[in-house]
């Protein structure tokens, strides 16, 4: 038997959270440190102005024209639209798309013969990712309200799928892999950055704390776990590249305390990484 919190729990806990963070960009409230950050984030809260999260993931040509808005709200913990490789006319989805930069930046790389969709289901993610979109000028995007258990697309209407640091977030992540799939074209590819535990799954005690399903922890699979329900959903060709090492110093201060001092204890080693895998032709 489990302690671990429902779908549900977890749904409102995640949504709450990244809408605190959407309204914080919105209303441009300083913090007394920066907005809610993550695991997700690529270096701790406290540890850098939040203006400086972005380029520690992108690069700085890659911002050009995109709005300052969609940097701040920017939670991710890799770069998906260099990882995926996307080509001139492609139609691209972003899982869990948030502010909306990596749409934005997607759309800049399939061009105007070219599409970019973003689903999220928070409002106020939403709210400001159209916001940042119509600032950018950019009119191959659209985002989309939903969950990204059910994707709200046709089957095999997309070239690729991408994400940044959400499918850890998902209580169902076997939903997540199927819809990804049904939606892919025929070859079609999947390409996420995520949170990823190598070895040994995470104690018990972590994954029944909502706050640190929020924090892009509790919820992270196993390597092995992320490759079988790939497998699992029918993709092929599944590949897993560490991007980036988490210690203690990665957690936010006021969750510190929640943690293990050590991240990598014993055979447990939470990373974040490129995953990519293949829809059969």
């Amino acid at each position: 038997m489990t302690n671990e919190p429902n779908g549900e729990r977890i749904r409102e806990a995640v949504r709450e959270y990244y809408a605190a963070a959407a309204r914080q960009v919105l209303e441009r409230q300083p913090a007394s440190c920066c907005p809610p950050s993550s695991c997700c984030s690529s270096t701790s809260c406290c540890s850098q102005p939040v203006e400086d999260q972005a380029w520690t993931l992108y690069e700085i040509s890659q911002l050009e024209g995109i709005p300052e808005a969609a940097t701040l709200a920017s939670l991710g913990c890799g770069n998906p639209t260099l990882l995926a490789d996307l080509q001139p006319g492609e139609t691209v989805l972003d899982l869990g798309s948030g502010g909306g930069i990596d749409v934005l930046l997607s759309a800049k790389r399939v061009g105007p013969t070219g599409k970019a969709y973003g689903l999220d289901m928070t409002d106020e993610m939403l709210q400001l990712a159209r916001r940042n979109a119509a600032e950018a000028g950019v009119k191959n995007v659209e985002f989309l309200k939903g969950h990204i258990e059910s994707i709200p697309l046709p089957d095999a209407s997309v070239d690729v799928i991408i994400s940044n640091c959400v499918i850890n977030l998902s209580a169902d992540k076997d939903a997540v892999l199927r819809e990804a799939y049904r939606v892919l074209k025929p070859g079609g590819r999947f390409a996420v950055a995520d949170i990823v535990i190598q070895g040994a799954p995470l104690p018990a005690a972590l994954r029944q704390m909502l706050t640190l399903w929020a924090d892009c922890l509790a919820g992270a699979l196993t390597e092995s776990e992320y490759r079988q329900k790939l497998t699992a959903a029918g993709f092929s060709r599944i590949g897993l590249t560490v991007l980036q090492t988490y210690g203690l110093e990665d957690i936010p201060v006021d969750l510190r305390q929640f943690v293990p001092a050590d991240l990598s204890l014993g055979n447990t080693k939470v990373v974040s990484a490129f995953v990519s895998a293949r829809k059969a032709v």
